[in-house]
């Protein structure tokens, strides 16, 4: 198979689909790679450093979806990218289509394999691909928020750890899944008064067992969520429903109430975000300030920490990729289920149900659309 591997182009990302090491993984299992010139200079790898390993430098990105049966890429097409989509070729990528109609549209326009590195499950009912960005993304938002609580940023002036005598700001994290339970480690370690609110009993547990009294574990009812968000210095938005466009836990009456000089980091804003003030900002102009409240709403935060961010990613794509070119996507979306669970969009059909419901679509079950 050839697999192409153009450059992003959204605001400010400097990741890639393929570092020269699971390009080197291809090669060697017989596939050949293109890649767009300067795609990975962003993370320090050079043209050099895929030729030398075999791989061909393609000039435009034009040339790379022309050519290639299998695009690899990081965040979502966009529209000048799916215009070079064509029917049967496949795309892996992030898609986070649910609260992204015209991007649905247009993919269900090419009829290309659109399978969502968010949607991919795992035997435990996790999301492996999403993880080592949900990862980066929590540790991130500490750190965004700790900035977002200095004046100079407009918000409330404070350390986020305190100092002796002083006490310490209060995080509140919606969501003790990955992004929450990497925020809570960041928070705590910086020093904070930490919250996490979460519905399920057994992830409040483990976060127990996990913190023990460096955190609070708070059940989230709308009295709680009322509570600890106005009390907050900082509030986490870390909820997640695969597929689907996140839930609008905080409004805006809450937010209008919340201390004046607070911050909100929405890390759930590429399903749509958490916040009902929340609205997609990028990493050139990441925050805004509604009702005195910092919001930093960044939708591809671990585009700031790109080569971290791309060396995780490869982690846990290339063993699929490897399945999608070694078997072609048929074989490998009928004999992994949980790689079919990532195929969204299939020649003109959305097989994703939360995306079908979210956005009113026809739902056809992905393996109903394989012929499975």
């Amino acid at each position: 198979m050839l697999i192409g591997v153009p450059k992003e182009i959204k605001n400010n990302e400097f990741r890639v689909g393929m570092v020269p090491s699971s390009v080197r993984e291809l090669i060697a299992a017989g596939h050949d790679v293109i890649v767009e010139h300067n795609a990975a200079i962003g993370i320090g790898f050079t043209d050099d450093d895929y030729t030398d390993i075999g791989a061909k430098i393609i000039d435009t990105p034009e040339q790379v979806f022309a050519e290639a049966d299998m695009i690899v890429k990081v965040k979502e097409p966009l529209s000048e990218e799916r215009a070079r989509l064509r029917e049967d070729q496949i795309l892996f990528t992030y898609l986070h289509l649910a609260p992204d109609l015209p991007q649905t549209e247009d993919l269900i326009k090419s009829k290309a394999v659109c399978i969502a590195y968010e949607t991919v499950t795992a035997d435990n009912g996790g999301l492996p691909l999403l993880a080592p960005m949900s990862e980066v993304a929590g540790r991130m938002s500490i750190q965004a928020g700790a900035q977002c609580l200095e004046k100079s940023h407009a918000g409330r002036g404070m350390l986020l750890g305190g100092v002796p005598g002083v006490k310490p700001a209060k995080v509140a994290i919606i969501g003790g899944g990955v992004v929450g339970n990497n925020a809570a480690q960041m928070a705590v370690g910086m020093g904070a008064h930490v919250v996490i609110l979460d519905r399920n009993i057994d992830v409040l547990r483990n976060l127990n067992v996990q913190f023990g009294s460096s955190v609070e574990t708070i059940f989230s009812s709308k009295d709680a969520l009322d509570e600890h968000v106005l009390s907050a210095d900082l509030v986490i938005g870390g909820v997640l429903i695969p597929g689907a466009e996140a839930p609008k836990l905080v409004t805006a009456d809450m937010i209008k109430r919340m201390k004046p000089g607070a911050a909100v980091v929405d890390v759930a804003i590429d399903q749509g975000g958490c916040f009902e003030t929340s609205h997609a900002t990028t990493h050139a102009e990441p925050t805004y300030i509604i009702d005195d409240v910092v919001h930093y709403c960044v939708a591809n935060m671990p585009g700031a920490v790109p080569r971290t961010s791309t060396f995780a990613l490869n982690n846990v794509t290339l063993p699929f990729i490897l399945q999608l070119a070694n078997k072609g996507y048929k074989k490998a979306l009928a004999d992994n289920a949980h790689l079919l669970e990532g195929l969204n969009v299939y020649r003109g059909q959305v097989t994703c149900e939360s995306v079908a419901r979210n956005l009113n679509f026809d739902y056809v079950a992905p393996a109903t659309a394989l012929g499975l």
